[in-house]
């Protein structure tokens, strides 16, 4: 058996994948750009699926890997009885069917959520078949999300993993199983879900045609793999209940291994963890990483010296970065973003160190809910925790320690790991912590800036929630 594996990590601006040795040495990586909308609303799976053979082709020439693991962005891509989709696939922000969603009576709304986990009706591959147009209805054999898509073009297998099945709405998560009465209820018929397997479970192995294709050998395992933020989290935290993880990248996924007979908090999503038997509390924030990418393109790059320069509160320049809606810990599909208290001496650093506030801020309040003592370390890790002044910021606005990952790409590592443990190569989860993430940098927070953020942050909520009044957006789901 090889003692390496490769690892994909499907994010909303590119594809990654990397040849990973068992001691944790990345030997081999490429990355291929992907063209898609910063909302992550729809995009192209054929496309999609050419990018995640050219970044394993990318590979060729490295050792021969034991297994490959995908991790990939939430969504639902419909396909027909050829695997073929039948439009264009939905992101973590697609709004298809969500009115029907919304539409539907009290009760079978409050069943949902209770056997799914969620603590409010969003999109997923249950709202998308509700809007199903009939005639389009028709040509669905399954629905899938991106990653599920990939694995069965790769594999000729059609499953799904139990952290994606939980995101599509009709899941009974702590079952990790269907819900097929719900299902059935609703007029859908279950067999459209494919079987649901844990993450690291070996669920099919590579086609010839996709071995041509990738220069991966034919019969290569390939492992059930998971959402990308979740498989992150999953490399985190490991086997410990003492952190909580936050992956920054377009989004915050910030998550925490719950004790065992242990309820998710109210307004936190509750999801199986990569690890069989556990569960995951927590929750994609919306946009974050992405609301900054988005202002730096409009207001230009900005030194990290001059960024740092800005003092806490960005000298009275508000930023709401919610313009796709709020997600965890508020569930506001309306929400969007604004700029506040602009005045004519602000410049571009005061505009993105005010987004770079407004994103942590939106952090902590989804950690304050998942760990109200404010005591539990973060390990925080993602292409944020590259700068040195972002995570300075992140643990002054959070007021907790920050434990800061050297590798940003722990998603893609992430991936890795669930190979590791598909192949049997390493069968330790926290020993593949150890080996693929390393030490943790320590980042204690200032307490005079601490204290100065903790007012901010009151402030800086009470504009949120003013501006989601004016809105008709007030109404929500409460941290």
């Amino acid at each position: 058996m090889s003692a390496h594996v490769a690892a994909v990590d499907v994010g909303t601006s590119a594809v990654r994948a990397a040849l990973v040795h068992a001691d944790g040495h990345v030997v081999g990586a490429s990355q291929i750009r992907r063209v898609s909308g910063l909302g992550g609303e729809t995009f192209d799976p054929e496309a999609l699926r050419k990018d995640v053979v050219a970044a394993l082709a990318g590979l060729a020439g490295g050792p021969l890997p034991s297994a490959l693991a995908i991790a990939a962005h939430i969504g639902t891509v419909a396909v027909d009885s050829a695997l073929r989709p039948v439009e264009p696939g939905g992101g973590w922000a697609d709004p298809r069917g969500t009115d029907r969603l919304a539409a539907l009576d009290e009760d079978t709304t409050r069943d949902l959520l209770r056997a799914s986990g969620r603590p409010s009706p969003t999109g997923g591959a249950l709202a998308y078949l509700l809007g199903l147009d009939p005639r389009l209805a028709e040509r669905v054999a399954a629905v899938l999300s991106p990653k599920d898509y990939l694995v069965a073009r790769l594999t000729g297998r059609v499953v799904t993993d139990t952290v994606d099945a939980a995101y599509t709405l009709a899941s009974d998560v702590a079952g990790r199983a269907w819900n097929t009465a719900a299902l059935t209820r609703l007029g859908l018929d279950p067999a459209l879900f494919p079987p649901q397997a844990e993450p690291a479970s070996v669920v099919g192995e590579l086609t010839r045609e996709a071995a041509g294709d990738t220069g991966l050998p034919a019969g290569l395992p390939v492992v059930a793999g998971g959402p990308d933020g979740s498989v992150g989290i999953g490399l985190l935290l490991g086997t410990s209940e003492e952190l909580i993880a936050d992956v920054a990248g377009t989004t915050d996924v910030v998550g925490r291994l719950l004790p065992s007979g242990t309820a998710a908090p109210h307004g936190a999503v509750l999801n199986p963890s990569v690890l069989p038997g556990r569960f995951v509390a927590g929750g994609a924030t919306g946009l974050t990483g992405g609301a900054v990418a988005r202002w730096r393109a409009l207001a230009g790059s900005v030194e990290d010296e001059h960024l740092a320069a800005v003092p806490p509160g960005a000298d009275g320049l508000v930023v709401l970065p919610a313009m796709t809606g709020a997600r965890f810990p508020r569930w506001r599909p309306g929400s969007r973003g604004a700029l506040l208290g602009q005045r004519p001496e602000h410049d571009a650093a005061h505009l993105l160190r005010a987004a770079q506030e407004a994103a942590t801020y939106t952090v902590r309040e989804g950690l304050d809910l998942l760990d109200p003592s404010g005591l539990l370390p973060v390990a925080f890790a993602g292409g944020s925790a590259r700068s040195e002044h972002v995570a300075r910021l992140r643990a002054d606005v959070l007021g907790r320690r920050l434990l800061v990952s050297k590798e940003p790409d722990v998603t893609l590592l992430g991936a890795a790991s669930l190979a590791f443990l598909g192949s049997g190569e390493v069968t330790d989860p926290d020993v593949l912590r150890a080996r693929l993430v390393g030490a943790l940098r320590e980042v204690t927070p200032d307490p005079a800036r601490a204290d100065r953020y903790a007012a901010l942050y009151a402030q800086w909520r009470r504009a949120r929630d003013a501006v989601d009044g004016l809105s008709g957006n007030g109404a929500g789901q409460a941290s």
